[in-house]
């Protein structure tokens, strides 16, 4: 197991993620301005993987209120870490779990977080209303825009039914959708893409559902998912920095 770092590199580590966090910050108010968009209506998720509990209270203090993991146990131990260290701030961070949802796992992800960005199939639906209690749990779907075999996510032509029966369960929010496309080689392509969720979305408003988030846009195709709408974006390197080795 590595050593901690010393006060001289974690001070300089929290004043990269000072930095890191303004520059992101800057990007989507520029964005937004770009296209017509309030700033206000776009989330910062910030995506710990494999970062330490440190950083994300550093970023807490620095005013990041909403972080996205993909692994429960990790996650977890993050969220214990910080409740222990500042139980009055760790309880105005919002948890957002962005990776594939296991349905063995659904108990304690249900218990846990705020929102569920990875909602897929009845099956996770189902059991996460079962767990959550008496306090809505903030979901999305997430749908397999480009059809790709070794993604998650559920089919285009599946999303009305999922959306429709995720709407019916009492303990579940279903707010919107979520996309993780391929990767392009244009910002025009990469507007396609988000585009095509967009417009999802908007036909299943027509269709009576009332849905109000679009979870799109990483570090590499953050502007082109504000262009198209998104009111989340989720940015993992470009405020951490590299991952560390794993122990």
């Amino acid at each position: 197991m590595s050593p901690p770092p010393s006060p001289a590199t974690e001070h300089s580590i929290n004043n990269d993620l000072e930095g890191n966090l303004r520059g992101i910050r800057s990007r989507i108010r520029a964005c937004c301005g770009k296209y017509g968009r309030d700033p206000d209506s776009v989330r910062l998720v910030a995506v710990g993987k494999q970062h330490p509990a440190e950083r994300i209270a550093a970023l807490a203090a620095l005013g990041q209120r909403d972080f996205g993991e993909n692994y429960l146990q990790e996650a977890g131990r993050k969220m214990d870490w910080c409740h222990d260290q500042a139980p009055g701030a760790a309880n105005d961070l919002a948890w957002h779990f962005i990776g594939h949802v296991q349905s063995r796992k659904c108990r304690d992800i249900a218990e846990r977080f705020h929102w569920v960005h990875t909602v897929d199939s009845v099956k996770v639906a189902t059991r996460l209303n079962q767990h959550r209690g008496d306090r809505r749990l903030n979901v999305l779907i997430q749908v397999n825009i480009d059809d790709e075999p070794t993604k998650s996510g559920v089919r285009v032509d599946q999303v009305q039914d999922l959306a429709d029966m995720v709407s019916t369960l009492s303990n579940l929010h279903l707010r919107g959708l979520m996309i993780i496309p391929r990767a392009r080689d244009t910002f025009a392509q990469q507007r396609e893409a988000f585009a095509r969720c967009r417009q999802l979305q908007d036909s299943l408003i027509r269709e009576g559902l009332a849905l109000d988030e679009l979870s799109m846009g990483m570090t590499a195709d953050m502007e082109a998912a504000i262009a198209e709408g998104a009111t989340m974006v989720r940015i993992g390197t470009a405020l951490f920095g590299p991952r560390p080795p794993s122990a």
